[in-house]
């Protein structure tokens, strides 16, 4: 009796720490992404899931490295963006959750409204297709530019139609675009780098980017993985009340919870 119970006790113990075991590598970028992970890591590790975090500078490696295996998974992109990764570079890769928002701003050292842009002004937007494109809609919608009806989301500055201030585009890296204010007269940021930059993307932008664009951040892995029960940890995890509450608190309607 007495070597039946401690075989028992010895195979529960072997069967938690297996799943206690059970470890995971996710990618982000730095700032918001990397800090809200930190906080999915400490409610995944009490749901037996232990995620290493891996921060990446730029938007293009950790898609890269999700489809090499050095990643099982990324939280960096919104959705456009890992439509065109696919599309562009043949990645077997899908989301399997929504993340967060975070709704672009247009950010200036030289003038406090979009309205004092002089004539040939020059602003700088990211130089990836997405994020180049959602910055242009950003000033399309602000009434600067124009494009033909149906232009849809992968748009240049060749696409524009309409650009009564003769505005010139810079197109740049996005993690440069900060850097670049004083280079420019203004500048289409994305909020983690405006963030990384000491910038404040709730009282700093001299316009921003409507909560409703199409642009919500997601959580993703290859699709041969989508239905693996560590997916389904990591989800619950981000979608947890902790973490929700964790975003309000830290970012103060910089960073929307997208759940």
């Amino acid at each position: 009796m007495k070597k039946l119970i401690l075989a028992a006790s010895l195979a529960a113990l072997f069967s938690a720490g297996t799943a206690l075991a059970e470890s995971i590598k996710v990618g982000v970028t730095p700032g918001p992404h990397a800090q809200i992970m930190e906080k999915v890591k400490e409610v995944a590790a009490t749901k037996g899931l232990d995620i290493e975090i891996l921060e990446f500078s730029d938007y293009v490696v950790p898609n890269q490295a999700l489809t090499d295996g050095d990643l099982n998974a990324n939280s960096f992109q919104h959705q456009p963006y890992l439509d065109n990764q696919v599309a562009d570079r043949g990645f077997d890769l899908v989301s399997v959750a929504q993340s967060v928002n975070f709704p672009m701003g247009v950010y200036s050292k030289k003038v406090k409204s979009l309205a004092d842009l002089a004539d040939g002004a020059t602003v700088a937007i990211p130089n990836d297709p997405t994020n180049g494109g959602r910055a242009l809609l950003v000033l399309a919608d602000q009434g600067l530019i124009k494009f033909k009806d149906g232009a849809g989301l992968k748009i240049g500055p060749a696409d524009v139609i309409e650009n009564p201030k003769n505005l010139t585009f810079a197109e740049l890296d996005a993690a440069q675009l900060p850097r670049a204010l004083d280079d420019v007269d203004a500048s289409v940021i994305n909020t983690n780098y405006a963030l990384e930059a000491g910038l404040n993307p709730g009282t700093d932008p001299i316009a921003r980017e409507s909560e409703k664009a199409p642009y919500i951040n997601v959580i993703a892995v290859k699709a041969a993985d989508k239905d693996a029960a560590w997916v389904k940890t990591l989800i619950e995890s981000y979608h947890s009340d902790a973490v929700k509450a964790f975003i309000q608190e830290e970012f103060k309607g910089a960073v929307i919870p997208a759940w």
